[in-house]
């Protein structure tokens, strides 16, 4: 499966850092340069708020995608027990953790809001392709068709991810960071 989160990807803007542009030098635009200045300031500190909010959803990521990382990716009726288990007794109750912490997080930035909105959207997508998983492989029978429900909510998440992760590094590039 696929590792396609935003979370690790944010990593690398707060751990790598970013430069802040500088204001203007010029003494006839210092007035604006300092207002625009502050409100940059403000920004950079809603970002950072923000992924420090995610950085906190790492755990129950991490515990969710060593689960899934440990399943076969070839469903059958040998394994499909083994996988019902991780998925009911690790991945989704971790990932149903995320979806519920993710959506208490309340950024009051309209750009971040919008990027969270993306991003709850997507894990909450993803929560139910492995919802579709578990009921996939919760009889005797592998209902195939299940599986390919639950693959295809996956796949969703995982444009939603990217969208969400194009919106981040857009916004990030306009608080002055590199990329």
């Amino acid at each position: 499966m696929k590792k396609s989160w935003i979370i690790s990807l944010i990593t690398s803007f707060v751990l790598l850092g970013g430069v802040l542009l500088s204001p203007a030098a010029s003494a006839d635009t210092a007035k604006v340069a300092t207002s625009t200045y502050s409100d940059l300031d403000q920004s950079y500190a809603e970002f950072k708020e923000y992924t420090n909010q995610l950085f906190a959803l790492e755990t129950y990521e991490a515990k969710a995608f060593t689960a899934l990382e440990s399943i076969d990716t070839q469903v059958t009726s040998t394994n499909r027990k083994s996988m019902y288990l991780k998925l009911t007794n690790t991945v989704i109750p971790n990932y149903t953790k995320l979806v519920s912490k993710a959506k208490q997080i309340k950024p009051t930035n309209p750009q971040i809001k919008k990027i969270h909105a993306t991003f709850v959207k997507a894990s909450y997508t993803q929560l139910e392709g492995y919802l579709l998983y578990q009921k996939a492989v919760s009889k005797n029978k592998v209902n195939y068709t299940l599986l390919k429900q639950g693959n295809a909510k996956v796949n969703t998440a995982s444009v939603l991810m990217d969208q969400c992760e194009q919106q981040l590094y857009a916004y990030a590039r306009s608080l002055g960071y590199d990329s």
